[in-house]
């Protein structure tokens, strides 16, 4: 198991390489560039640049998360072809530097919701929290702005400014589309990507849906185990795979975590290892790490992953915002690399056994 941490790249994250590099085990950076819009092809220069800085602090840049995908591809349009060539333009660039994972989604608007970005905890710290109420009686351009206020002047992955200028049209482009029907453009993304991705040695990971159920009546199609295997039936390559986040796929209950790395062991790459707490009511709240302020087994999925020998990558995913540190919501440096020696100490303890 390959431990990483998120960064956002230079000038536009609060947490620096050398910070990163002090994290016990770090091996890579999980990074994009987050100035280019959805569709554009990832120019050499700028992927070589990122991978100059991770070289100067000893750390890979094996893990993107994200290459975005253009909204024409979801939807299935005419203009669809374009954008999936340059996708696959992008992936040779990333291919010619070494990086192994893209982590993409194919949510439709939101890439992820949530209603308050700093909602506080028992112990002060503060977190990000999904109100089920808010939501379902919500405008969502009221959504957005409440997003953009929290966001402090730095970008959010998923809800970029650029994506937010096209809301109301991307709202009215998915009016009639179905699940089977993005189901189906995923489909033929796929078919297009994945030959392209084995040829680089690139393996693709698809994320949950977070939450894994629709919001706003959006479409979703990564929502639990039976969309999932639909998924990795589509194009039969190690290169079509899954990030495996136990934070979104946790947000319902009914999804068994520890089931779905034993069931998926062969088609995980990338794993999201996070923690939230359930409310009866159908909100939740992301947590520290630990199982106990949770209610996600985190436990029994390391010994899931420990199990079936998983050498992927991990990243701790998303972190509570503590000891008055200003960051991007849930991208601090404290909680999450205090998450990391939790996880590891898990993990060193059943290497031991």
């Amino acid at each position: 198991m390959k431990t990483t941490f998120r960064w956002f790249g230079k000038g536009n994250d609060t947490v620096s390489l050398e910070e990163i590099k002090q994290i016990p085990s770090m091996h890579s950076i999980v990074w994009a560039l987050h100035d280019l819009d959805p569709g554009e092809v990832w120019p050499i220069d700028k992927i070589q640049e990122v991978k100059r800085q991770a070289d100067e602090q000893g750390l890979s840049i094996d893990v993107v998360e994200s290459v975005n995908i253009h909204e024409s591809i979801k939807l299935g349009t005419g203009d669809r072809e374009e954008y999936i060539e340059n996708y696959k333009r992008t992936l040779e660039n990333l291919g010619e530097v070494g990086v192994k994972v893209v982590c993409y989604n194919f949510m439709p608007v939101f890439d992820w919701v949530r209603t308050n970005m700093f909602e506080e905890l028992e112990d002060g710290s503060t977190a990000l929290f999904y109100e089920k109420e808010k939501i379902e009686g919500a405008d969502p351009y009221e959504l957005i702005e409440d997003v953009k206020k929290s966001a402090r002047g730095m970008t959010l992955p998923g809800w970029e400014p650029e994506r937010l200028e096209t809301i109301e049209e991307a709202f009215k482009a998915y009016e009639n589309v179905t699940e089977e029907e993005l189901y189906e453009n995923l489909a033929h993304f796929l078919n297009e990507i994945v030959p392209v991705a084995e040829k680089n040695g690139i393996k693709m990971a698809i994320h949950p849906d977070d939450p894994p159920y629709s919001v706003f009546g959006l479409p979703r199609i990564v929502k639990n185990k039976e969309d999932l295997q639909k998924i990795v039936n589509i194009v039969d390559s190690p290169s079509n795979g899954i990030t495996l986040c136990s934070g979104a796929l946790g947000a319902n209950p009914l999804n068994d975590i520890p089931d779905l790395i034993r069931t998926f062991k062969d088609r995980i790459p990338f794993a999201h290892i996070r923690n939230i707490r359930h409310f009866d009511n159908g909100d939740f709240i992301e947590t520290s790490h630990r199982e106990e302020d949770g209610s996600i087994p985190i436990l029994e999925i390391m010994k899931a992953y420990h199990e079936i020998d998983f050498q992927g990558y991990m990243r701790p995913d998303h972190g509570r915002h503590v000891f008055g540190e200003e960051s991007r919501p849930g991208y601090g440096l404290y909680d999450r690399a205090m998450g990391i020696m939790y996880l590891l100490g898990i993990w060193d303890t059943l290497n031991k056994q």
